[in-house]
């Protein structure tokens, strides 16, 4: 067989954007070392933001997005794979330049692939996705930065989004109490399922704006959204307490005084899962694979490609609750 089913975005002729499920050639896909049969990809917000249009993350249309892909590898040209192995695939350039994970064959250097660790199916390393693994990094960096469970309260922001469910379960389940800051709040019940003593709205974490420090609170914090929220949480953290920053759903400007970092010692940690290297990102799905492995099923809508534009939607206009986990078997 030498077509597969693929989600194309492409510009249509009144110049906007469409995502349709197509036919696709495999000798059309990009050199590689290794071509993967595609069984379970992930939805991201870099994904839907490729999807429509957006040329910050994808330059040449159309193009098949998808930054997340687990599969099965029908041919490689290095002694490091063999066909049959199931492997992982996250960031790099998949689904941004590179022909993505929403289709059931990608091609790609054997620099990108992870051999799936023995403590995940390749479904389970799909529902953690990109979101899982930034979700890990974030809480790994804290740790490297001395946050511990008696450090106080955790806060998650964007806590009902992707990253900020995973971070929400695994910051429970090693022991640490977590606030869960949503735009959602009716999804208070599923967060506490997932581990959160408490849910606060988001606009909660507004008041107090113009202010230049407030009131120390948080032992620590996983922001998933950026701007203004970021700034009043780096405000309220405690004497020597750290944030890790992942995401920017609510802008990218830090428009914040120094006055945390000097009076109270607070740090701001970058977190990237794109470009990490692959030694890195293997040290994290090996610890998701055993000692950090969750339960996420809660969290799950599977969804098929037909049923990706729809989902794509919700995430854009902020509705999606949790992970969707794409099907191509």
């Amino acid at each position: 067989m030498n077509s597969f089913s693929a989600l194309q975005a492409r510009e249509n002729a009144a110049g906007q954007f469409e995502q349709v499920v197509v036919q696709r050639q495999i000798d059309d896909l990009p050199p590689g070392d290794l071509l993967i049969r595609v069984q379970y990809s992930s939805l991201n917000y870099k994904d839907a933001l490729s999807a429509s249009g957006n040329r910050g993350v994808t330059k040449n249309f159309p193009h098949t997005p998808g930054i997340d892909a687990a599969g099965v590898v029908e041919a490689s040209a290095v002694p490091e794979f063999s066909v049959g192995d199931e492997v992982i695939v996250t960031g790099y350039d998949l689904g941004m330049n590179t022909s993505g994970g929403f289709g059931q064959y990608i091609r790609i250097p054997a620099a990108w692939a992870l051999k799936r660790p023995q403590g995940l199916s390749l479904r389970e390393a799909m529902i953690l996705g990109t979101a899982g693994l930034t979700a890990a990094l974030c809480v790994d960096k804290l740790e490297q930065a001395g946050v511990t469970p008696g450090a106080g309260p955790i806060l998650v922001t964007g806590a009902s989004g992707g990253v900020g469910s995973v971070a929400v379960a695994l910051l429970n389940q090693l022991g640490y109490s977590v606030t869960a800051a949503t735009g959602k709040v009716e999804q208070a019940g599923l967060l506490k399922i997932l581990g959160a003593q408490e849910v606060i709205g988001r606009s909660q974490l507004l008041e107090g704006s113009e202010r230049p420090l407030l009131k120390e609170r948080w032992g620590g914090a996983v922001d998933c959204v950026g701007g203004d929220i970021l700034v009043n949480l780096l405000k309220s953290l405690r004497y020597g307490a750290s944030a890790a920053c992942c995401g920017l759903t609510a802008g990218v400007a830090l428009n914040g005084s120094v006055l945390p970092f000097i009076l109270r010692g607070v740090n701001l940690l970058g977190v990237d899962s794109v470009e990490l290297p692959l030694v890195v990102k293997a040290s994290m799905w090996d610890k998701l694979s055993l000692q950090w492995k969750l339960n996420l099923e809660p969290l799950v809508t599977e969804v098929s490609l037909a049923q990706l534009p729809e989902a794509m939607a919700r995430i854009l206009a902020g509705q999606q609750v949790g992970r969707v986990l794409v099907s191509l078997g």
